[in-house]
């Protein structure tokens, strides 16, 4: 306890309120938080890195794991990138098909996030209740892919498999079934007093902040602001039809929690409607190996907000940069301010608020406002990692690692 009687409680990396690994450093003053620092870098992988010495078609299952929950999205945008630069144009059928997989993640990854919010606030019920719908939609992805979390439909050009009326059916079946018990958590959200007090007026973050702090997905749609790739610039099968974009007002927990259930509503409109309406025809178009030189940007809207893949190409079959803006990754920058001013029991569930992912977000980059660079050796990195940790009253200078690292 510090002499201001501030104290300083630390969560993570390791926590049981925490999936994956984070830090965040609370100040408290009382039970209120005074400051937070947040610490996020424990979980880089190189993937970008690793593409760049890899062809596109390896690297197509490389981006693929970005992210477990949003691997359809993750490959969508990597497909759309290389099919701008080669010129090629994808058959409408793959597009709706696409369009299809893209709404089922959306309804996996929300009924995941409804799952573990109930989870985060003690109200495990919920979190039974949603897994258990959510494995209904694991197994159509199965049925649709053959994996449960990487699915592999993705492919330049198109899409690995097509789909055919008995899948349809079984499609629209689970479809009927979920629409119910969706419509029942979005009762339980507006009449379920306690839920709604639990949820109502912490992890703020107003329409004025959310644009600040460049928000996105549902975190910045529960601000009310109507920002949705699929409508601000469609792409695929989203350029045939209309989609509505959910928003809401509250601009906290719950606002976002009301947000994502209708979106499901919403994708499960948008599904029927590609079953009804799937054009006749290919689900591939021929791309070449080596890829014409140029750069790429798109976008998409992922389950958790706007998707960013940037490519550039040598006119090789690999490419020269890969560069991947992730929706957690921007939304982590108003973490700060929401929690400021929180209870330290909001803390978790104002955190889970964003749908956060730590390993789409890590990334390793040294940046110098001089334009200089520096190459950062593994020597370094244990060092930097022993001093930090020596500053939390952890000596991990005497462990040894393999090799004579």
């Amino acid at each position: 306890m510090a002499d201001d009687n501030k104290v300083i409680i630390p969560i993570g990396p390791q926590h049981p309120s925490l999936d994956e690994p984070a830090s965040f450093t609370v100040t408290l003053s009382g039970e209120r938080v005074d400051n937070v620092v947040i610490g996020i870098g424990y979980n880089h992988r190189g993937l970008e890195k690793a593409c760049e010495s890899r062809t596109y078609v390896q690297d197509l299952y490389i981006v693929e794991r970005v992210c477990g929950i949003c691997s359809h999205s993750h490959t969508s945008a990597f497909c759309m990138g290389v099919e701008q630069l080669a010129g090629v144009t994808v058959p409408d059928r793959a597009e709706y098909i696409r369009a299809i997989v893209a709404e089922l993640e959306r309804l996996h990854s929300h009924l995941l996030w409804l799952g573990v919010a109930g989870h985060e606030i003690g109200f495990d019920t919920l979190f039974m209740y949603t897994w258990r719908d959510r494995e209904k939609v694991l197994d159509l992805l199965a049925a649709i892919g053959g994996n449960r979390i990487n699915y592999s439909v993705n492919t330049f050009g198109g899409v690995r498999r097509d789909l055919d009326e008995s899948i349809f059916a079984k499609i629209t079946a689970t479809l009927n079934e979920l629409e119910k018990q969706i419509n029942y958590y979005l009762e339980l959200a507006q009449t379920e007093l306690t839920l709604k007090a639990r949820l109502s007026g912490i992890g703020c973050l107003s329409k004025e902040d959310a644009l600040k702090f460049g928000a996105t997905g549902p975190v910045l749609r529960a601000a009310g602001v109507a920002q949705d790739i699929r409508t601000a610039e469609p792409y695929g099968a989203y350029k045939n039809f209309e989609v509505n974009v959910i928003t809401h007002t509250a601009a906290d927990v719950f606002g976002r929690t009301a947000v994502r259930i209708l979106e499901m509503l919403e994708s499960i409109r948008i599904i029927r409607h590609c079953i009804k309406e799937m054009p006749e025809g290919a689900i591939l178009a021929k791309v070449p190996r080596r890829i014409p030189e140029g750069e790429v940007i798109v976008r998409m809207e992922a389950p958790r907000g706007e998707n960013i893949h940037y490519i550039r190409s040598n006119g090789t079959d690999k490419p020269d940069r890969i560069r991947v803006r992730a929706p957690s990754e921007a939304n982590w920058h108003g973490m700060q301010h929401m929690l400021k001013g929180e209870y330290l029991a909001d803390v978790p569930i104002s955190i889970a608020a964003i749908d956060p992912c730590y390993s789409c977000t890590d990334r390793a980059i040294t940046v110098n406002s001089d334009g200089t660079r520096k190459v950062t050796d593994w020597q370094s990195i244990r060092k930097y990692g022993i001093d930090w940790y020596k500053k939390r009253g952890l000596d991990m200078a005497d462990i040894r690692l393999e090799r004579g690292v």
